[in-house]
């Protein structure tokens, strides 16, 4: 274990029970081990990708069906 994660942990076996069970569905996601989907990490270009997207979205500007077929055709979908 890392220097930095044994920091981590030993904190939270300081917090209330609550708090540690807070933690813990996000730890295991992050192991992989939960049954939930793991968490995926994003970039700070992915993030902004995105953050560029929604706006987008806000302002109703989306891609043509046109473009769509373009795209779908580029990648032989």
């Amino acid at each position: 274990m890392t220097k930095l994660l044994d920091q981590a942990v030993e904190a939270a076996r300081h917090l209330p029970a609550d708090s540690q069970d807070e933690i813990a569905p996000i730890a295991l996601r992050f192991t992989g081990i939960s049954d939930e989907a793991p968490l995926i990490m994003l970039l700070s270009e992915e993030r902004e990708s995105i953050a560029a997207s929604k706006a987008a979205a806000a302002r109703g500007q989306f891609a043509t069906d046109e473009e769509v077929r373009a795209v779908w055709a580029k990648h032989g979908l």
